[in-house]
């Protein structure tokens, strides 16, 4: 009679077990709807490697200090938390969730055993629940409403544009060339086709169709209200802009430029000079001004900082000044403490 008792109870435990596990697994696989009108992050900060991304109120970001591993904060860098130990760049966020490249783990724990750990992921805005979309290299990615928007890489098609949806279905191959889906506003990702006539396009994410805009010699473009601002092949890359009302060119600097960032109503610029800076101006080329000699690279924008690191090979220390007060150069030492703290 005893042992029947504990055999029913043992196969209640087990049917209850596999039921929990299900239901674990059922919804772990749903996702909820992001806000209409998402854009993971900025134009700017993605062709910058998306190394900081700023979403209701708090950034999320790489700490460089902590081999690049993901953190948030606030705006004003209080309250520096460590979400998990995945190296990331190219952050979005929307709705519930964070989306990114991970390009290894802290924890070592990458090899024979375990596999690969690179590839897109999706997590909460705590940085829990990693769901890995797809494990294959790649060089950036979009959220754009429930979409994933990213470059794949393979050995046998090099690098497509594809998209999966964040519940991890409906992965397609868009287009079979490198298509940056870095600058996308109003549904429109703005592309340039580099290395086959590097002509600006339009990618309408509504049915994922192609056309092109304009016949431009046009690299790393990036589409603000009616301009879309490129670094411009037939003016030795200066940053020029395009207008989409009536197809106007305006050259905005005077130098050759090797990379570039736009927030708000301001730009941030790396010169190609005798005397590199790194520099600033409005969104008409007015008011230049330099905010650092040297040269630097990663410009990353929040709503107060812009952060960036000397051109090199090591990804520290990491520089900050205020967005649109004075310039004053520091280094981000919250990033610093907090990585210190958390290796102990």
């Amino acid at each position: 009679m005893q042992t029947r008792k504990r055999t029913a109870i043992l196969i209640v435990v087990v049917i209850l077990l596999f039921a929990i596990i299900g239901i674990t697994a059922f919804f772990r696989g749903r996702t909820s709807p992001v806000p209409e009108g998402t854009i993971g992050n900025t134009a700017g900060n993605l062709n910058n490697r998306g190394l900081f991304c700023e979403y209701n109120g708090k950034v999320y970001f790489a700490n460089a200090y902590d081999d690049g591993t993901l953190y948030s904060m606030n705006p004003d860098e209080t309250d520096i938390k460590k979400l998990n130990n995945a190296k990331v760049e190219f952050i979005n966020a929307g709705g519930r969730y964070l989306v990114y490249y991970q390009s290894g783990s802290s924890t070592k724990e990458e090899g024979p055993k375990f596999g690969s750990l690179n590839g897109v992921y999706r997590a909460d805005l705590k940085g829990n629940n990693t769901v890995c979309l797809d494990h294959s290299p790649s060089t950036t990615l979009n959220l754009i409403d429930n979409y994933i928007y990213y470059s794949h890489y393979d050995t046998a098609t090099a690098i497509t544009l594809h998209k999966i949806r964040l519940n991890k279905k409906d992965e397609q191959t868009l287009s079979d060339i490198w298509v940056n889906p870095a600058s996308c506003q109003n549904g429109l990702i703005y592309w340039s086709a580099l290395g086959v006539d590097n002509h600006l396009y339009v990618w309408n994410t509504a049915n994922d169709s192609s056309y092109m805009l304009w016949n431009g010699n046009v690299y790393n473009p990036v589409a603000v209200g009616d301009y879309v601002y490129f670094m411009d092949l037939d003016q030795n890359y200066r940053l020029s802009r395009y207008s989409l009302i009536d197809g106007s060119v305006t050259v905005l600097t005077k130098e050759r430029v090797d990379l570039f960032n736009i927030y708000d109503s301001i730009v941030y610029y790396q010169t190609n000079t005798t005397s590199p800076a790194l520099m600033r101006m409005n969104l008409d080329g007015s008011n230049p001004e330099i905010v650092a000699y040297g040269i630097y690279t990663d410009i990353n924008i929040t709503s107060q900082y812009v952060y960036f690191t000397e051109f090199g090979d090591s990804a520290v220390p990491v520089y900050k000044t205020s967005t649109y007060g004075p310039v004053n150069v520091t280094t981000f030492d919250a990033a610093m403490n907090a990585a210190a703290e958390n290796l102990k």
